[in-house]
């Protein structure tokens, strides 16, 4: 497999660390990443993919190896500016983006401010449609609709390494749950504990999520208006998003191709090997097309 590139670029003067792999000329995987994890998350894809597309995983501020600057809104808006500022000082003119987690809103935002530099999109466990959103948002709408002290702190008591824990393990049946690496979790939270400013912007980020619910009908509206090629691959056992969050995307995007896989939200940690072989297929298709 080939080798995974690990770089950093100064992105409107913020030190932005990022993972690469495959030649320099190919087509273009971009792979924004998810709560509470890094680039980190992609270590498997990037050499199983790295041999005929270029992939490149990006730290978001206060994330993974990037630079916490005090001056960096944790917000969203801020999330999304940077990375579509990322892409723009590496001088991407078109990728297919993966959309997971946290990492989908950043990654819509950025297909949306130029789609027609979008060859197409691979959506696992990240959704827009809060019809189906699963009872593990319970918490997180509390605090949207009464946004109280009593309610941040809610939310603070599950930033720290058991709860990061809980993010990656998730629903999984037993079966499954233990192939997660306890890496995820100690990794994660180690960064977070090396610079301790990060918690704070962590819980920022996780209060803004109500912020996002105003995009979901723009972002659906996208999808119906310039119907990017799409690739749908879902872990079900996830509290967040059940298998009908997937199955929403059908509304919009009728000719998706959607997969249900026998995972949950980090289907990568699952199934590396099944995600891989159906983005081979689909990319092959998209940059044949």
């Amino acid at each position: 497999m080939p080798g995974v590139s690990h770089k950093e670029i100064e992105v409107d003067g913020i030190s932005t660390f990022y993972r690469e792999c495959g030649p320099a000329d190919a087509p273009v995987v971009l792979l924004p990443h998810g709560y509470p994890s890094s680039s980190f998350q992609y270590r498997g894809l990037l050499p199983a993919l790295g041999d005929r597309w270029r992939l490149i995983a990006p730290d978001q501020p206060g994330f993974g190896y990037s630079a916490t600057p005090d001056d960096f809104a944790y917000t969203f808006d801020a999330h999304a500016h940077h990375l579509r500022r990322f892409t723009e000082v590496l001088g991407l003119p078109r990728y297919v983006v993966y959309l997971q987690d946290y990492g989908s809103q950043f990654g819509l935002r950025l297909a949306m401010s130029a789609p027609d530099r979008v060859a197409g999109l691979v959506i696992q466990n990240g959704d827009i449609y809060p019809d189906e959103h699963g009872p593990k948002y319970a918490p997180l709408k509390r605090y949207w609709d009464n946004p109280t002290p009593e309610g941040r702190a809610e939310i603070a008591s599950a930033v720290n390494e058991s709860g990061f824990r809980g993010e990656f393990r998730g629903e999984l049946p037993e079966h499954l749950a233990d192939q997660v690496s306890p890496d995820l979790w100690t990794h994660s939270w180690s960064l977070v504990e090396r610079t301790p400013s990060r918690r704070d912007h962590l819980l920022t980020l996780l209060t803004d999520q109500g912020s996002t619910v105003p995009w979901f009908a723009r972002q659906q509206a996208y999808l119906r208006e310039w119907r990017p090629p799409t690739l749908i691959t879902w872990g079900p056992h996830d509290g967040y998003m059940p298998a009908a969050a997937a199955e929403a995307y059908l509304r919009d995007l009728p000719d998706a191709e959607l997969h249900l896989l026998d995972g949950g939200h980090w289907l990568l940690e699952t199934h590396l090997a099944e995600v891989a072989t159906l983005m081979r297929d689909f990319l092959t298709r998209v940059h044949a097309g």
